[in-house]
């Protein structure tokens, strides 16, 4: 069976691939750097329009997982769903994070270090939902440990805090307490921890007050 090559067009929208097509009927699309390895006139088995197939599904869920890349960092779960989302065959998604996976563009380890990270300078969160969001992503549990496994949680439930403090800084104490509380616990921190930063932030917010009626008052003298 098979067929004889009749056309090889460049797509209109893409001129990186090539439209192939067999006994004058479209069959399927190539990168052109394999498209460039036929001709018309080329006869093709079965097994080799197959193999062609599979071979470009592969190139197009690579195509698909880089553009996915190119926002931010991903765990190697995170892309294996969305090919598979994309309606990729299996065979062409694993071909693919192995492939990833080689060139450095896929690591589990580093991935969990910048999530953590990233979180720890721009949204501090509790090693309890860092945990839930590494999990959440795919990520295997000994590389969450080992991602973890340096985190200051008490540092980054007051990193946290003082981002929130200037909201709070004017109420009294009930109120500071109960507000900045809320806000610490909804992002994951025990009560013990959180309990210690408040007393820590509230001496300081007083100092801080005191200090200024002082310097207040003596201008005034």
């Amino acid at each position: 069976m098979g067929g004889t090559i009749t056309a090889l067009v460049a797509q209109k929208r893409n001129k990186e691939r090539v439209n192939v097509y067999i006994d004058g009927e479209f069959a399927f699309g190539l990168a052109l750097i394999e498209a460039a390895k036929l001709h018309k006139g080329q006869h093709l088995s079965d097994e080799e329009i197959e193999r062609l197939k599979a071979l470009d599904e592969v190139e197009r869920a690579h195509e698909r997982a880089l553009h996915f890349l190119s926002y931010r960092p991903r765990s190697s779960e995170e892309v294996r769903r969305r090919l598979r989302e994309k309606g990729f065959s299996d065979e062409a998604v694993e071909a693919v994070i192995e492939r990833l996976e080689r060139v450095g563009l896929l690591n589990d380890e580093a991935f969990a270090r910048f999530w953590v990270e990233n979180r720890e300078n721009f949204s501090p969160r509790s090693m309890r939902a860092l945990r839930y969001e590494l999990r959440q992503k795919g990520v295997p549990e000994p590389v969450i440990e080992s991602a973890l496994a340096e985190m200051d949680e008490e540092d980054a439930a007051y990193r946290a805090a003082k981002a929130r403090l200037r909201r709070y800084q004017d109420a009294d104490e009930r109120t500071f307490r109960k507000r900045l509380g809320d806000y610490l616990l909804r992002r994951g921190f025990s009560y013990g921890v959180v309990r210690d930063v408040l007393d820590r932030l509230w001496v300081e917010v007083s100092t801080h007050a005191t200090e200024d009626d002082e310097n207040l008052n003596f201008g005034m003298d």
